[in-house]
């Protein structure tokens, strides 16, 4: 079992940056592929971000490449979401997630992950 426990959210304005963590209790998640996810009020969960164990297979969703940077420290059992340039429809709570299998086109999808954190509120006034 993986606990996932997010962090780092706030209440920014617009242009400013915030650095979110998510920590994995429980067990190692070395292996794991590790998503970003967000969801707005009123709209359906999305996909943000995802990374393999070894950080060689990425993906963005095109409204937030070249701002968001995902990143992990296995040793910490951490991963990171760096957003820059952030803009009031950035506005979400965003989740992490753990996804037991390899990676593939598929992670970016909500059903592949196993493990959700509680998530943490991003808001971005204009």
């Amino acid at each position: 079992q993986v606990q996932l426990v997010e962090s780092g959210g706030g209440l920014v304005q617009a242009g400013d940056s915030l650095r979110l963590s998510c920590v994995a209790f429980g067990r190692s998640f070395s292996g794991y592929v590790m998503g970003w996810f967000r969801q707005a009020p009123g709209q359906e969960r999305e996909f943000v971000a995802a990374m393999d164990w070894s950080g060689d297979s990425i993906d963005y969703a095109g409204s937030v490449k070249g701002r968001f940077t995902i990143s992990r420290d296995n040793a910490k059992n951490t991963v990171y979401l760096q957003m820059n340039s952030l803009n009031p429809e950035d506005t979400a709570v965003y989740y992490c997630a753990a996804d037991r299998g390899q990676y593939s086109l598929a992670s970016s999808k909500i059903a592949t992950y196993n493990y959700w954190g509680q998530g943490t509120q991003v808001t971005v006034s204009s």
